[in-house]
């Protein structure tokens, strides 16, 4: 389902579910964000969570979440990545971590994602509840709720970037070629 410019008066909207028609706006269902399979990255009790209680060996270093890793290895001074691994939990690292005054590495909209997707293939990898979640989506679609983060999650508008969603989905392409 394409993006469609739509005019109502002197206002333009870009939205995927709306059509128009006879001067009507009608809302259009979309099924696959419906059937979805949605979590949120901060859920601990969730496998596919990044800040979920499965601890990862990545690096030959320990980390106590995903979220551990990814934050500790975008953050540009070394001082505060090590404080990251010291955190007692995911949304600690995290909150630590996206602070606008802590610099990024150079290339953290490129890298960050491998950088995730590795850390989440080490957890299936280790852990056979996370892959079992994991395969139990099937087909859906795969998509981390978050409303206010656009690079990570869906946004509130479902028109995110959905990293974390897009790296599941992956992964468990990978797992079903094996």
């Amino acid at each position: 389902m394409g993006t469609r410019k739509l005019q109502y008066r002197d206002i333009s909207l870009y939205w995927p579910e709306f059509t128009f028609a006879d001067g009507l706006i009608l809302f259009t269902a979309n099924l696959v964000m419906e059937k979805a399979y949605q979590f949120s990255r901060f859920d601990r009790t969730n496998p596919l969570s990044t800040c979920s209680e499965h601890p990862i060996l990545l690096d030959e270093q320990n980390w106590l979440t995903c979220e551990h890793y990814v934050q500790a290895k975008t953050l540009r001074n070394q001082k505060q990545a090590m404080k990251v691994t010291s955190l007692p939990s995911g949304e600690k690292a995290h909150g630590y971590g996206k602070a606008w005054y802590r610099a990024k590495i150079a290339d953290y909209k490129s890298t960050a994602p491998i950088l995730m997707k590795r850390a989440l293939y080490t957890k299936v990898q280790m852990y056979k509840e996370v892959r079992e979640a994991l395969l139990e989506t099937e087909d859906r679609l795969i998509i981390e709720t978050s409303q206010y983060d656009y690079f990570w999650g869906i946004g509130r508008d479902q028109r995110g970037l959905n990293h974390i969603g897009k790296a599941w989905m992956d992964i468990r392409d990978k797992l079903r070629e094996q």
